[in-house]
């Protein structure tokens, strides 16, 4: 189906339906809310799986609360496909991040199944229980459980009201010492297929529906403190102030001016900070604030932490400050298998778009699905670039384009050749 071919965008009416009554299920009537493990998560489950079983597949809850369904091959027991995305929200979300991804896979299959269509693999859709970490501060938890890579130390971690994951797992109905049952071998996956909102403007601004994404970016993340002298804001001379405010004022401009003149996609946040003792008349004494630096190569992303390290090493030393840094987060990119960004691309220009590539700068649930499978996606433009926000939101024919794509992506699946 081209670009400007009318059609009754059949997949985008009901992804789109799917997608509002999903997003009305939060734990706040105003506000999207859907956080790991919580009694919303687990009606969103039950709606998933109800929507997996129309599709004609068999579905059930995994051990770390992923959504799992399955659509037999033209033979059973088969390797498959997957597809998937997450179905937690960050706090105050958009309804289309992660969602999007989950509904539209099953969208296609119910579109085979509607038909009789078997496959000479089976396709299997996940809804990644948690992926945001908003509510355990541990990302990826439902894909790292599938890879078989969860880190079982943060069963003992706590929520803001003092609950903790190995008491949420057993109130959503779950057994944390069976975590492990949620793993899949590499040999049961061909490939792994995830279609997400682009979360970015770039789409938009080449007015374009869909896009290839050449890799997932490796983010390394630092806890930044500064401590110098608090004093009167009167009585102490320039000359003579150890402040730390002012000096975390010069790290966070040296951050931006090295990653403004990079040319090799680096991005860098500081996004958050807090001064000490915090009063109007009084010198800050101590500062803490957070760096985030991304890049889509390891290799680009370790030298420039290094080169920025350095530099407010140098400020810190300058101003009389003691500086402790702390690397707090750090992961390696995901890069897309060559082999399926060659199929998505074919896809996208049979259906009449041009081909155009793309990295993802927003971490993704390839990133702990590479362990075990080739990992490819595509993006689906997404209005202004707004994400993890009440206006994000996707077009109906772009729900759509993104829907077409990856339905002919499923329909001409060929697995990697040995």
């Amino acid at each position: 189906m081209g670009a400007g071919t009318v059609h009754d965008a059949s997949l985008g009416n009901e992804i789109v339906r799917r997608i509002n009554e999903l997003g009305a299920i939060s734990e706040d009537p105003v506000k999207l809310t859907r956080i790991f493990l919580s009694k919303e998560l687990r009606k969103a489950a039950d709606l998933i799986m109800g929507w997996m079983r129309e599709a004609g597949m068999s579905a059930h809850l995994d051990a770390i609360g992923n959504v799992c369904g399955r659509y037999e091959g033209d033979r059973p027991g088969m390797p498959c496909l997957m597809l998937g995305s997450h179905y937690d929200t960050v706090r105050d979300a958009g309804k289309w991040d992660g969602p999007l991804g989950v509904i539209t896979a099953i969208s296609c299959v119910a579109d085979l199944n509607r038909r009789g269509k078997r496959l000479p693999f089976a396709i299997e859709v996940i809804g990644f229980a948690d992926e945001e970490g908003v509510r355990f501060a541990s990302t990826l938890l439902g894909s790292r459980a599938v890879a078989g890579t969860f880190d079982e130390s943060v069963l003992n971690t706590r929520d803001r009201d003092g609950v903790s994951m190995r008491e949420a797992l057993v109130q959503f109905g779950l057994d944390p010492d069976h975590i492990g049952a949620a793993a899949r071998a590499r040999r049961e996956l061909l490939a792994y297929l995830e279609l997400h909102i682009e979360q970015g403007p770039v789409l938009e601004a080449q007015n374009l529906p869909v896009g290839v994404v050449t890799a997932i970016a490796g983010a390394t993340r630092l806890a930044a403190r500064l401590s110098g002298m608090a004093g009167h804001a009167g009585t102490v001379p320039m000359a003579l102030r150890r402040d730390a405010l002012a000096g975390a004022a010069e790290c966070i401009n040296v951050i931006e001016q090295f990653c403004r003149t990079d040319e090799g996609g680096l991005v860098g946040t500081v996004g958050y900070i807090q001064a000490r003792p915090g009063a109007t008349n009084v010198i800050p004494g101590e500062v803490s604030f957070t760096i985030d630096m991304r890049t889509p190569t390891d290799m680009h992303r370790k030298r420039a932490v290094a080169d920025v390290v350095r530099q407010i090493d140098a400020i810190a030393k300058r101003r009389q400050l003691a500086l402790q840094l702390d690397v707090t987060h750090e992961n390696r990119t995901a890069p897309c298998a060559p082999w399926l960004k060659q199929q998505i691309a074919q896809a996208i220009e049979a259906e009449g778009f041009s081909v155009f590539e793309l990295p993802s700068g927003a971490g993704h649930d390839g990133m702990a699905m590479i362990d075990i499978a080739d990992v490819g996606m595509i993006f689906v433009r997404c209005r202004g670039g707004i994400s993890h926000h009440p206006d994000e939101h996707v077009a109906l024919a772009d729900a759509d384009a993104g829907a077409r794509v990856l339905l002919r992506v499923i329909e001409n699946f060929g697995p990697r050749k040995a």
